[in-house]
């Protein structure tokens, strides 16, 4: 039964300069992949001028975890480019910004507090998946509410934003209503890489320069194509509950070719009762036939 459904919601897209032999390899390789596996995935592969190549439940509502700090950094230089802030802007971080348990290195390096520049706020939410940091942001921005209709109004449909980590980390389904699609993830990904009015050229450089410097996600994208390939990309992981379940455990990026071409792929697996090292090797496994496909190489 899983392998049937699968097939059905597995969709795959044909440009005019790929032949169909490759792209008939790769959703053979990836349906092989996650045929036994007690998750639910969803993943969308788009080439360099965001063409679809391959969707599996690329329309399924995910949950986003940590992803959404990527979201959050764009929207906040967004406002940046308008005036309201600017990148060396003092940010005060109180004690009671520290007080909420969560992972936190700004908590670790500040204990008692500080001040620093904004865009060291975004270095910590993004590049080291600080909760602290990513809560402060989302405040600057008025809230969550505020964040999904930036978004939608950016021409990112299908996404919703309900919780900061704080409050989304209180109760386990609350994650399910900070939610995304593979699809859209890669529209994220698309729109503030490639499109010239939606970032200045300054915001645009030190966004994807902060998304190239990420530190998690060694074992995902990262893992499945040679070490010296560039990736920019955000990760999100919920751990497991107490029934063994991991709610998600997610990667999206832009890979960078030695062509001088690239690729987006977010891969978002959920509702998953393997274990972590398995999640995390459906990303990379599914990074490594996108590396294959596209390069016609092995690794």
């Amino acid at each position: 039964m899983m392998r049937r459904r699968l097939i059905i919601t597995l969709i795959y897209f044909l440009p005019l300069f790929v032949h169909s032999k490759p792209i008939d390899t790769l959703k053979a390789d990836i349906e092989l992949l996650l045929d036994s596996k007690k998750a639910k995935v969803g993943g969308s592969i788009w080439d360099h001028n965001a063409e679809p190549v391959l969707s599996v439940n690329g329309d399924s509502k995910i949950p986003m975890q940590s992803v959404f700090k990527f979201h959050i950094a764009a929207a906040v230089l967004s406002e940046v480019d308008k005036g309201r802030w600017s990148l060396e802007d003092k940010i005060k971080i109180t004690p009671n910004d520290l007080d909420n348990g969560l992972w936190s290195p700004i908590r670790k390096k500040y204990p008692n507090g500080t001040a620093i520049p904004l865009s060291e706020v975004i270095r910590y939410t993004v590049s080291v998946s600080d909760n602290v940091g990513c809560d402060i942001l989302l405040s600057m921005l008025g809230g969550p509410k505020k964040l999904e209709d930036y978004l939608h109004q950016s021409g990112i449909k299908d996404i919703a934003v309900k919780y900061n980590e704080e409050n989304m980390q209180k109760v386990w389904q609350r994650q399910y209503e900070n939610w995304t699609t593979a699809n859209a993830a890669n529209t994220a990904l698309n729109q503030f890489h490639m499109s010239s009015n939606l970032l200045s050229a300054k915001s645009h450089q030190f966004l994807w320069d902060v998304m190239k410097g990420s530190k998690t996600g060694r074992k995902t994208i990262k893992a499945g194509v040679p070490k010296d390939t560039q990736v920019a990309h955000k990760t999100g992981h919920s751990g497991k509950n107490a029934h063994g379940v991991t709610g998600a455990q997610n990667d999206i990026g832009v890979v960078f070719l030695p062509n001088g071409q690239h690729y987006y792929i977010s891969v978002l697996v959920s509702d998953s009762y393997e274990t972590s090292e398995t999640n995390q090797n459906i990303i990379a496994k599914i990074s490594e036939l996108t590396w294959q496909f596209f390069t016609n190489k092995t690794l």
